[in-house]
């Protein structure tokens, strides 16, 4: 190859803002007027659909919950002590 490649533009664009399993940030350009990557959720048609009642959250996994469940334990684990008693 005798020409140069305009690759310029490509490599001044804005990046994904996604993490990797590696915890690094994703290297692959953003989608034009989005903040992620064709992989990563920047394509068309991806993501839930507008309205999507599915993805309401519904405070199964908040910290409120966790507590709950850590004394509910410790009051099981106790009643177990005293029934074997």
């Amino acid at each position: 190859m005798t020409h140069k490649r305009n690759t310029e533009e490509m490599l001044n664009s804005p990046r994904c803002g996604a993490k990797t399993r590696s915890g690094e940030p994703c290297r692959a350009p953003a989608v034009s007027g989005k903040l992620r990557c064709r992989m990563h959720g920047g394509a068309l048609g991806s993501g839930a659909p507008k309205r999507n009642n599915n993805a309401v959250k519904h405070g199964l996994y908040t910290g409120e919950i966790a507590e709950f469940k850590k004394r509910v334990l410790g009051i099981l684990k106790s009643s177990k002590i005293v029934m074997d008693e």
